[in-house]
């Protein structure tokens, strides 16, 4: 078996919570981050859903890519199935990415299920904003998590002028 390649576009980028033996920098076409899944668990309520990240179509997103090692891929897809495949709201592909330095390479990534009850659609700026004030879950207040979503980023390096604006809508 070959090493895996994992990509990350949200909390897995700077909480992955399994071992990596390379991360880089990486580009995937045709898909954006987005706040298009409906939370009502972690970041909200039935009642009152939140938002939080998924892939969806259209665009491009920048993320990192992780390089685990063959003898660790199994253990790896299990915990990720785990975390990422809890309600099916999210579909496991084999996808196309561009490293920093220029190597393209397949790897695994999560992409929303348009289909998914929780799929949230394609939303503006001011409907994610108003989506996300005022909502909570057992993981916490949702604005919190877009915040910390918009510094990390930021950390890494990464600019998302859309959820940077939706950053600022709910601080206005």
């Amino acid at each position: 078996m070959n090493d895996l390649w994992v990509f990350a576009y949200g909390s897995l980028m700077w909480r992955p919570g399994f071992e990596a033996v390379e991360a880089r920098r990486a580009r995937l076409a045709g898909y954006r981050r987005a706040l298009c899944v409906s939370s009502h668990v972690h970041r909200g309520t039935r009642e009152r859903p939140g938002l939080v990240l998924g892939l969806d179509r259209g665009g491009a997103c920048v993320g990192r890519a992780f390089r685990v090692d063959a003898a660790k891929s199994v253990e790896t897809l299990a915990y990720l199935r785990e975390r990422e495949l809890v309600t099916n709201v999210y579909h496991e592909r084999h996808v196309s990415l561009t490293l920093d330095d220029g190597r393209r390479i397949g790897a695994v990534a999560y992409v929303v299920d348009r289909g998914h009850e929780q799929y949230a659609g394609s939303l503006n700026a001011e409907e994610a904003a108003s989506r996300v004030i005022g909502a909570a879950g057992i993981s916490g207040v949702n604005v919190d998590y877009v915040l910390a979503t918009v510094e990390h980023l930021r950390e890494l390096g990464i600019r998302d002028h859309w959820l940077e604006h939706v950053a600022r809508l709910i601080k206005a």
